[in-house]
Parts: structure tokens; sequence; C-alpha cells
């Protein structure tokens, strides 16, 4: 068998494929091949519409999409090459008075993320976009920056260019499988011999899920159906049009040559694509138009553009389209494998495309991309995620949701049910409308007996509030039950395991046996990796607990660090323990009655942890606690769960003990000031910059990840910090609102919510330096300015009297 060899092996010869090979060899990568099994731009490329939008919810995703216009300029400007890009802007229209709420919503968040969106009224939009139909309308919002491009020609412009750095780029060339040894793939099988490569990069889209198969892993990535239409001549020239959007009726639009539209959109029940498998090569071919599934879809463009009632279709467009298990990137390492780097999912390639090959050659060269990009990260994923029974009808629910409103907090419907806590059934019947996190069904707020356990949802006023206030004064005035089930936990053990521990964490951890330790984890420039609490369990035995969604990355994160001398071993026990949180100023009482143990301050404080019994159940006892009173986290067998929950319940009776949701839970420990990692807190931040720096222990012990970083931080290199902010106002908030002072804008929020104990609303965000001493800022809430105030935090208990019972 022929063999080569490459530094990088790329597989997959689209956009996202040939971005990679463009930015590693911009970076002076040598040795960069490319594989592509038909030819370039042959899988969803050569048929994607083309529109590049930049907005997203994620402000690292949306500066990642900012790159790809930043790239197609300079493409285009500064290296001549002809593609076809035009800087149009894109144009929201808005048709309802919720739809007005959600575009200045967007406005304000994008304000917040330094890109320039106005929002305009239906004459302004009209006069961007001649066609349109401004009856009705209640205004638009309008993003100059954005634009269309013709994505072949772009994918061959950035092949041509990486070839001309040095890349090498072949075609009709097929991947069959691959050899792996001690986590990593030693050599990848192709149809012109084996490869050697020290790093493989599969940007493979709607195959992905196929090839990942090859290696014994469940890419949670896949493929629907997509429909557009080119309509005849409309009887004028349109290339200078805006693209449009029209989120009410589910549709979109790109300007054509010869005065034609594209028109698009996203119905319900779309099909998916190559379940279970995709059938034979499928190389450029496209689906049977499906006429009956786009009908409703242009009548609902002939509400917004009537011209399309009278002008014919030129062509119909099907094909199948890259998604992911959430309808979001699948990007980074992944785990268990020491050199495979994923780049899939691109339901918005064009749009990504350039700012996505970056992020990866970044994440390659670097270690690290320049932007945290979690939302993204394929850590995100756990196994269900890539099932069929799982990805396919998410998926579907998501391509059908990608332009209906979805309102803050909502959830989706599809592939629910799937992990249960022991207490889902009792909770279920005593009122709780369940959210999803990470497959499992958690309370997010529980319907009084008379009240319809749906979730109440509004822009402005949503009713589950008024529900989830009265949770939370259960907590801060008698005592409640918290299902914490879902909590991430394992158990790290081994002679090496302190050593490991006090390396990667920024804590003194070789505490005595008992000790509960909260900490983070950094990079090695101080970025925050992990927000996590240990218990010491033995000398050489830590317990280790973290969100219900984190687990996968931070035991990835320790995975990647951990020797290979077989000192150390990382054992999941998610499974295995169920956790209630008994917390309020009356939750020592209630244990008391219903455990044997000694429960006082005196045997077991504050940030200590001990064996105790609850009726006749053993249970592992936590003093710590995620909402700022007094409390127990136990950690329960799984199987004794629901007698434990039984029996506490029973024991509160006489004191008003109740149940509590995660809502309240995030106005707790807002008023608290808690940090939440990915949020607050990410490995864009330290652990100093997040206020959390009494847990970096400089003295106490010696090297760590990121110790340089964050000493100088200590020493007064302190360059921005989390802030917190109050207004007396109930404010509508949802998160990436915009902090300003006079018409700077200075930051966006990372939490916000309403502290029904202080009476205020509360919002965190970071400020630089030469901000810290004013003392008066705004807010944009929806387009509408006002006034807050910066106040040190904690809002609720700071010197911590009600935790410490």
């Amino acid at each position: 068998m022929t063999q080569h060899s490459a530094k990088h092996l790329i597989v997959g010869g689209g956009i996202i494929g040939c971005s990679i090979a463009y930015h590693l060899t911009r970076m002076g990568e040598n040795d960069v091949v490319l594989l592509e099994r038909a030819s370039l731009t042959e899988g969803a490329t050569w048929h994607a519409a083309g529109l590049v939008g930049q907005l997203r919810s994620s402000r690292n995703t949306t500066r990642m999409l900012k790159k790809s216009v930043e790239m197609y300029d300079r493409l285009q400007n500064e290296e001549g090459m002809q593609f076809d890009w035009k800087k149009t802007g894109s144009l929201r229209l808005a048709a309802t008075r919720d739809r007005m709420l959600e575009a200045k919503r967007l406005a304000t968040m994008a304000r917040s993320f330094d890109l320039e969106m106005s929002v305009i009224s239906p004459a302004e939009a009209k006069e961007l976009f001649p066609l349109i139909e401004e009856n009705g309308l209640e205004g638009a919002a309008f993003i100059p920056s954005d634009g269309y491009v013709d994505p072949a020609s772009l994918c061959q412009a950035i092949a041509g260019a990486a070839r001309r750095q040095g890349g090498d780029i072949r075609q009709g060339v097929e991947v069959n499988d691959f050899i792996i040894s001690g986590g990593r793939i030693t050599q990848v099988e192709t149809s012109m011999g084996a490869f050697e490569a020290q790093n493989v990069v599969l940007a493979t889209g709607m195959w992905s899920r196929e090839i990942g198969a090859k290696l014994g892993i469940r890419i949670p990535a896949c493929a629907v159906e997509h429909q557009y239409i080119i309509t005849e001549s409309t009887g004028g020239e349109l290339g200078h049009l805006p693209t449009l959007r029209d989120p009410e009726r589910l549709v979109y639009y790109k300007p054509d040559v010869g005065g034609r539209l594209v028109i698009g959109g996203y119905e319900a029940n779309t099909l998916p694509f190559g379940n279970p498998k995709i059938p034979g090569q499928f190389v450029r071919q496209l689906l049977p138009e499906n006429i009956d599934r786009f009908l409703p879809l242009a009548k609902l463009a002939g509400q917004v553009t009537p011209v399309v009632n009278e002008v014919g279709i030129r062509q119909f467009i099907n094909g199948p389209i890259p998604y992911s298990a959430d309808g979001d990137f699948i990007m980074g390492w992944q785990p268990g494998f020491e050199n495979l780097m994923l780049a899939t999912g691109f339901l918005y390639g064009i749009a990504a495309g350039g700012g996505a090959g970056e992020m990866i050659a970044e994440w390659i060269v670097e270690g690290a991309p320049s932007l945290d990009l979690w939302p993204l990260d394929v850590r995100r994923f756990a196994p269900h995620h890539g099932t069929r029974a799982f990805m396919y009808p998410r998926a579907v629910e998501h391509y059908a949701h990608h332009y209906k409103m979805r309102y803050p907090g909502q959830e989706n419907e599809t592939a629910r049910q799937l992990r249960l806590s022991p207490l889902y059934q009792r909770l279920k019947d005593a009122g709780a409308v369940y959210g999803s996190k990470n497959g499992w069904e958690r309370p997010l707020w529980f319907a009084p007996e008379g009240v319809e356990p749906v979730d109440q949802l509004d822009f402005l006023d949503p009713g589950w509030k008024t529900y989830a206030a009265g949770e939370h004064r259960a907590v801060r005035e008698r005592v409640a039950l918290i299902d914490q089930s879902s909590f991430a936990k394992f158990e790290i053990l081994g002679s090496g395991a302190l050593n490991l521990l006090q390396r990667l964490c920024v804590s003194n951890m070789d505490k005595p046996i008992g000790s509960v330790i909260y900490t983070q984890m950094c990079n090695d420039a101080g970025g925050t990796e992990a927000d996590v609490t240990f218990v010491r369990r033995g000398v050489d035995r830590f317990y280790m607990v973290t969100g219900s969604g984190f687990g996968v990355h931070d035991s990835d994160w320790i995975q990647l660090n951990m020797p290979n001398d077989g000192s150390v071993h990382l054992i999941n026990l998610t499974s295995g323990k169920a956790v209630v949180n008994i917390v309020g100023p009356k939750s020592r009482e209630v244990l008391a009655a219903a455990s044997e143990s000694d429960v006082s301050d005196a045997a077991l404080g504050f940030a200590k942890a001990r064996e105790l019994i609850v009726g006749a159940a053993p249970v592992l006892a936590v003093r710590i606690g995620y909402v700022g009173e007094l409390g127990f986290e136990l950690h329960i067998p799984t199987e004794y769960a629901a007698y434990v929950y039984d029996f506490l319940w029973e024991a509160g009776q006489s004191v008003g003990i109740a149940n509590v949701g995660y809502r309240a839970i995030e106005s707790l420990r807002i008023e608290k000031g808690y940090i939440y990692w990915s949020g607050d807190v990410t490995p864009d931040y330290s652990p100093i910059e997040a206020g959390v720096g009494l847990r970096v222990h400089l003295k106490s012990k010696g090297d760590f990840k990121g110790r340089a970083v964050l000493e100088a931080q200590k020493r007064g290199n302190l360059q921005r910090k989390l802030c917190t902010f109050v207004t007396n106002e109930n404010l509508p908030l949802t998160g990436g609102e915009t902090i300003l002072i006079g018409e700077e804008v200075v930051s966006l929020t990372t939490s916000v919510g309403y502290g029904h104990t202080v009476k205020k609303t509360i919002v965190r965000g970071y400020l630089d330096k030469m901000h810290w001493g004013v003392g008066e800022f705004s807010l944009e809430v929806f387009g509408e300015r006002y006034p807050i105030i910066h106040v040190e935090g904690p809002v609720y208990d700071p010197q911590n009297l009600a935790l410490r019972g």
C-alpha cells in the first residue's frame, strides 16, 4: 500500500475544510493536506443559498461570524479574488408586536456584541427592499455589514488561496478506514493509499456520522432536507438589495441575477436525510422536489412580497443540509482521542466558514481558539446526543423553530424523558414544570394546585415568575427541597490524585479528609476551564461535583492532564448518586428530625462533608450550596433517593417545607453573587477577574496551571473585573443586554435576575479598570434605557451569616 504523510490531514472539501486549510497555511503551517472524496463543494456547499448573517445569541459565535465577513472582504478587496461577495446588508422584518420586541432585543444584543444593527420603520424597510408589503409591519431590523455570496465560487477562491500558500488539496480521494492505537489515529486508509498524520480534522458535514462510526464514535451530526426556489425575473435589477428574512412568515430571500429572487424557508416536519445511512455516493445530487411541503411557505412569501404571486418558478432546489443534535456547530478536539479535531454540523456554513476555519486553525496550532467557543464545543454533548433516536427528532424540531418565535427559557419538546431522577414522578405529581438539561429532566418551577403545569413564557412578563418568587421566599424564610440529581459527579482516585489536582486547581487541595473545596481549574493563560466542588474522601480519593452540562467537558480537561502511569483513575458516578438539597434557615431542624446522626454545626460545619443516616438510608451530607442559605447537599445512593425525599418531606410538614425548581435557584444565586461557568466566567476570564480570587491560593501551594498570570493579577495587574449593578425597577431581562456610560458601550450582562428578597433587579457584567470608580450606568432593554447603580456585591448577606447557619 502506498504510504503518504501529512502534519495536518483535513477530510472534506466543502467551505469548512477549505477554510481550515487556508487558515492553517496562512499561519505558516506546512504539510497541510485536504482530501475530498469527489470534487470541492460537492457536499452541501454547492447548493447552499449563500446568505451571510453575523448575529447569533452568543457573543463569541457572533464574533466568529464577523471574522467570516472580514475574511471575505479581505479576499475580495485586498487579494482581488472574484466570488460575487455582495455586502448589501440584511433586513429582518417584524410583523407582530412580539416580533418587534424580538427585533429590539436582538438590536440591544448586537450593540453589546459590537455589531451595528438598527431598528427601523416599515417605510424605511420598504425603501431598502421595495418589493415588500409594508402594511401590517411593526418595523424591521437592519444590519449593514451582512450580505450574500455565491457559495461554490467562494469555496473555490478559498481553496485556490490555500494552494498558493502551500496547501495540498486532493480531489477524488475517499477515506475508507482508520487505524487507532493508544487514543491516536495512527493511520488513515484512503483510496490512494495510507496517510500518517499528526492531526486529523473531520470537516465532513452530513457524512460525519458515518465517518465517525469507522472511529467507533457517534458524532451528533446529521442532515435534513431544505428547500428553496429561484423565481423568474421580477422585472427589475435586484443585486443591490439586502438579504431579507421574515421570521413570522418563516421565509428568507436572497437577490439573484437577472431580477430573480431566491426564496427559502423553514417549515415544520422537514424530512431527515441519511437515516439510517446516506444512499450510495450522493455526489452533487439533489432530492426530489416536494411542492406540497413548500406550498405553505410560498403562500407566506406571497404575503411578504406580493410580486411572487405573479412570477413563475424557474428552479426548485431540495438538498440535504448539515445539522447537529442541538442546531449549532460541532467543533473541537474529540474526547478520547489525542489528535482528532471535529468541524462539522454547520447549518449555515457559508456564513460561518471563514471564521470557523480561523478558530479551528488556532485551536490546532495554538492549543485553543482566541475566542471561547463553549456553545459550539463538542464536549457539550453526551453519548445520547449522537444516537439516531435523539438526533433526528431534535434536528427536525430545531429546523422547524429556526424562525418560529422562541421565548426566553423555551424548551425543546422532542426526545424528552430521557434521563430521569428517581424523584421524577413524585415531583411531576407535585406540579413540577420540567425543562431539559443534557437529557436530564429538571424541575423549572412548581405549579400550585389549580394551575396547569405548563411553562408560562413571554418577553415582558412571563407567568412563571410569580411561582418562582414564592419558591425563592421559601428558601430564604423556611425550608425547601431541591432535586439536583442531574449534577455530574466523578471520583478521582489513586496515588497520583492529589498531585494532579494540586497542579490543575487554583486552591490548595491538600485539606483534611472531609473538607469541601470549591475551586477553579485554569489553562496556562489563567482562563477558567472549570468551576467545580471537590470533597476529599480519603488520602488518595476526591469526589468532584460539577454542572449537569459540564461533565464531559470537565472530565475531559482532567483526563487530558492525567499522567499515563496509571497512578490516577477517574470514574463517572453521575448515575450512582442522586442529590437532594435541603436548604433554608429551618433545614437543620428538619434534617435533625429525620436523622439519627448529629447534624449540629459542631459535627458538620460549613465546607465540611460526612456520612449521615436519614431515616434508614446512608447519605453523604455536604455543607455547601448555590443559593446562599444554610443547607445540606445530600448525595444519596440512587436506590434510596425517593425514600430519603419522602422522609424529609414528612419531617418538614410542620415548618412549611416546599419544592423548589431551577428558575428560583437562578434568582437566589444572583442575589448572593455566585458565578456560573459559561456565563459569568469562561476560559476568556480568570477566577480573579470573576471575583473569586479568594479561591486562588498562592501561599499554601506550589506551581499550578495559570499561576504566573494569576499571581500578576493578584499583585495589581488586574485590568477588568466582574461587577454587580442594581436598580429598584423589575426589568424584563433575558441576558446579553448592553451596559452603557452615556452613549459608550462598556459591557454586556453575563447574568441577570430579580432578587425577590432584596427587591432589586440585579445584573452582572465585566468592567475595564478605567470604569471601576463610576457609580451610575444605564442598561438598554428592548431599546429603552434604564439607570443602574454599580454596587459592591453580593447584594444579599455579604457577611455569609445565613449561609453559615
